[in-house]
């Protein structure tokens, strides 16, 4: 195994100095990253289609039940602000 020559006994690393970052946020890592694959194949795209498709009827079906009398759900609409209505 080789050793490094800053960790050594005694030795500890020697931090570094940040760039400066004033006014601009921190760099954010966390989750999963976006990456296109190199090949984008019809079967990819058609699996993309697909799962539009039962997204949204999903998202019908739950939006039925909600409006339906005595579900559980509710739909929420956003409340106007009467200060601001015109």
């Amino acid at each position: 195994m080789t050793q490094k020559q800053s960790m050594f006994k005694g030795q500890g690393k020697k931090k570094t100095i940040p760039p400066n970052r004033h006014g601009k946020a921190p760099h954010v890592r966390k989750g999963k990253r976006a990456v296109k694959p190199a090949k984008f194949t019809k079967d990819m795209d058609a699996d993309k289609e697909l799962t539009k498709f039962i997204n949204q009827c999903n998202e019908k079906k739950a939006a039925n039940l909600a409006s339906k009398e005595g579900g559980d759900l509710s739909i929420l609409k956003a409340d106007v602000d009467p200060s601001n209505a015109n």
